[in-house]
């Protein structure tokens, strides 16, 4: 059965006296069982280090772990009941696919008949049977990171942490490495706790996404709430791929007949404050428009199949426009820009901090 997770005031100090780096300050989160929940931030921002104090690699400096409604905190890694998958697939050479899948089964004695089972089991979910015999130098790397994934699902733990496990794989294979990953969720259902960097991975995988940055949670939401609704400049401008566009300017006329006058132009916008605020677009709410007065110059055109996008140098800035792949623009084209009123982000200009 799944288990619930909850974090409360989980925080990390390395160091002592002058010297100390404080790398995780006060996180509490709740997961619920069953769910699965991403870790993202930058490097440095201290996820890797809330993993590894989840599977007691490391000890909190103060507060609270509770795992399955018990206070893990002083337990060992071997009494947690969870199993984790690195980014290295930590295989061992020697042993072939079934042998790595059941090693930690034959740790514990589970016996031969039930270990045999159990490791077909989750041969057969993974789709990797017919590569039971082989060993890690026969694989690919999807095919061993499988069967790390194998090796931590055999022993049926009450919570999973993937600590960036794609990161070696090319492109093409983490793009289907990220299916099997969710689609093994979704027929286990066991809880999960996935780090990453790569907030595509993020937005995909996730039922819920917590943001770090320095250590501290900024924003822990559903995807479509860190997307939508950043609570600040900084998770708005880490989601999404390319960032958020921001406009700096002055607000006036709180409402319908809200005006927004930046460096360059002037826009007929309902703001939910009047002074200095920053205004957050993403580029598939920017358009380009002929007879449009806010106006600039193309700088770079990105097609990316589906999508192309256009960089345009304007008064306020770089803005990146999300286009269909036919729009006719070209490098050096002079182009007017129009904002939807609908998808508006306005933060505070002085601190980051979302407004309304």
């Amino acid at each position: 059965m799944a288990a619930s997770l909850h974090i409360a005031g989980i925080r990390k100090v390395f160091g002592k006296g002058p010297r100390a780096i404080e790398v995780l300050s006060h996180i509490n989160i709740d997961v619920a069982p069953g769910e699965f929940l991403i870790l993202v931030g930058p490097s440095g921002c201290g996820k890797s280090t809330l993993l590894n104090i989840l599977a007691g690699l490391e000890a909190p400096t103060e507060g609270e772990l509770w795992i399955g409604g018990k206070n893990v905190v002083d337990m060992p890694p071997a009494q947690r009941d969870i199993a984790m998958v690195f980014q290295s697939y930590a295989l061992y050479p020697t042993m072939n696919v079934a042998q790595n899948i059941g090693f930690a089964l034959e740790m514990r004695k589970i016996p031969l008949d039930v270990r045999t089972r159990r490791i077909h089991e989750v041969a057969a979910l993974l789709q990797i049977e017919h590569l039971l015999e082989r060993r890690p130098a026969q694989l690919s790397g999807g095919q061993r990171q499988r069967v790390a994934m194998g090796r931590a699902l055999a022993r049926d733990p009450q919570l999973f942490l993937f600590d960036e496990p794609l990161s070696n794989l090319d492109a093409k294979l983490r793009v289907e490495m990220r299916a099997e990953i969710k689609r093994l969720h979704l027929l286990s259902g066991i809880t999960s706790v996935y780090v990453t960097h790569d907030q595509i991975e993020a937005m995909t995988l996730g039922s819920r996404i917590a943001v770090l940055k320095d250590g501290t949670l900024q924003q822990i939401g559903t995807p479509y709430e860190i997307y939508r609704q950043p609570v600040n400049t900084y998770v708005a401008g880490f989601i999404g791929s390319p960032t958020m566009n921001f406009i700096t300017g002055n607000a006036s006329g709180i409402g319908a007949t809200g005006q927004f006058s930046f460096e360059g132009g002037v826009l007929q916008l309902p703001a939910p404050v009047a002074g200095a605020v920053t205004l957050g677009q993403r580029p598939e709410h920017i358009h380009l428009a002929d007879d449009a007065p806010w106006r600039g110059e193309v700088t770079l055109v990105e097609p990316t199949g589906a999508d192309t996008y256009v960089v345009v140098q304007t008064g306020a800035g770089l803005i990146n426009v999300r286009v269909p792949p036919s729009t006719p623009v070209a490098v050096g084209d002079n182009v007017g820009l129009t904002i939807s009123s609908r998808h508006n982000n306005w933060f505070d200009a002085q601190t980051g901090v979302r407004l309304g």
